[in-house]
């Protein structure tokens, strides 16, 4: 006589919620986190192996948000060089569309991480060490705006946005400290550069073409790290390369507007402290390092809010940097002299440092699938990167017209206040509601 089957309740449970995995899956196999995927594949929040991905991650972008964020430098030369003969507004347009291209390109660059990994890294990073040593060639305007405008800044997005989405999928909840961390390696980025630009371009009798090719020179070896070190923590998504569920949450579209109007006032003392210190006495030397030092605090920037985000909330902490960016950036033209102008520049990279670090967890917290932190990432990015294009140009419109950085001032500053403003907004969509630690 046959025996009857038995089934267990466990069994009978497995089934309902596994059914596409085999019977002889482990049970640790089977189980889910909270975001759908196997407990196996947790973010680790920590150890070697973690920490490698976001010291290749911050080596990216000391390579590439550090050398765009230096590009008052490469401006304050143009205007006394090659590219004298052009107004300030059009040479703004190369720094702010590359600004731009380096969060739009992620639209595609992020989706293209979540599918194929770090394949996407590899020829990207090729392409950007070519690049610099292409811009030492440069020698008019269009020349310079194909390649630091154009190429660079395509290239910029397919090596920060993957950076992003690698270290989120390394940490949760550590998540914002990572992400400050990782981005704290533009600031280092932007200590390094704009001295070297500084003294080559200024001091030195190397010229144009050797200093940006020993730029060329001193980004190679922390490019190559990042390729050996950064790798996804989660398989490949399988599905499509590009989502749009992104746009049909509110709490995404807000915080996509919010960055926005952040982008459109925090690039202004980037682009145009160094020449407003020379029109107030100081020798161009010494203003190519204000820049330095606007990186060196927005280290501590970026780090110390990032730690503080994890603990405090996230929404808040990106929505009280771009406040308090706003508010600094309105006190721009009460520093006349050397000692106000470098006071000034430690400040603003204090509070400006949590904006990029903060956008990028606030990013993260939308997805519902941690193989998708790319694509939410690249396409928020995108959309807001608008503001890093038109931001630039629209003060050095505003310049030419009023003659002044009074106006300049109060239109970034208004605007990066409004950002911090509708960050907090975001809160109503979650469920911690405007007072939680969200």
């Amino acid at each position: 006589m046959a025996a009857t089957p038995t089934h267990s309740p466990r069994s009978s449970h497995d089934e309902e919620d596994h059914h596409n995995t085999s019977t002889g899956a482990v049970d640790q196999a089977q189980k889910k986190s909270p975001l759908g995927l196997p407990v196996s594949y947790a973010a680790p929040d920590g150890g070697l192996r973690a920490w490698l991905v976001a010291g290749g991650a911050a080596a990216i972008f000391l390579c590439t948000l550090g050398l765009g964020n230096s590009f008052g430098a490469f401006e304050s030369y143009y205007l006394r060089h090659q590219l004298s003969s052009e107004s300030e507004s059009k040479i703004a347009w190369i720094g702010s569309l590359q600004s731009f291209l380096q969060f739009f390109s992620g639209m595609l660059g992020g989706p293209l991480f979540d599918r194929y990994a770090s394949l996407v890294i590899y020829p990207s990073a090729a392409a950007y060490v070519f690049s610099i040593m292409i811009l030492s060639l440069c020698t008019n305007y269009w020349q310079t705006m194909l390649v630091q405008g154009v190429l660079m800044g395509i290239v910029m997005g397919f090596l920060q946005i993957p950076a992003f989405a690698a270290v989120s999928q390394h940490f949760d909840k550590k998540r914002a400290a990572a992400l400050g961390i990782t981005v704290s390696g533009s600031s280092i980025g932007g200590i390094i550069m704009p001295i070297i630009l500084s003294k080559m371009l200024n001091v030195s009798n190397l010229g144009f073409a050797w200093t940006v090719r020993i730029i060329g020179f001193v980004i190679l070896p922390f490019i190559v790290f990042a390729c050996i070190v950064v790798r996804p923590h989660l398989p490949p998504r399988k599905a499509q390369v590009f989502l749009w569920t992104p746009y049909k949450q509110p709490r995404f579209l807000i915080l996509v507007a919010a960055l926005f109007f952040m982008f459109i006032g925090m690039f202004t003392p980037f682009f145009y402290l160094p020449i407003y210190s020379t029109s107030h006495g100081m020798s161009t030397t010494l203003a190519g390092y204000l820049l330095a030092m606007i990186n060196a605090t927005s280290t501590l920037g970026r780090i110390i809010p990032g730690i503080l985000a994890d603990k405090y909330g996230r929404l808040n902490i990106f929505a009280l940097g771009g406040v308090t960016t706003g508010i600094i950036i309105f006190c721009m033209t009460c520093a006349t002299t050397n000692a106000g102008l470098i006071v000034y520049a430690l400040f603003f990279g204090f509070t400006s440092g949590a904006i990029i670090s903060g956008a990028s967890a606030a990013f993260a917290s939308c997805p519902s699938d941690a193989r998708n932190m790319g694509t939410y990432m690249g396409m928020g990015m995108a959309v807001a990167g608008l503001g890093a294009l038109i931001g630039p140009p629209i003060n050095g419109a505003i310049l030419e017209a009023y003659g002044g950085y009074l106006r300049v001032s109060m239109f970034s500053g208004a605007l990066a206040v409004f950002g911090g403003v509708l960050a907090f907004t975001a809160k109503f969509s979650t469920e911690g509601g405007i007072l939680g630690r969200v």
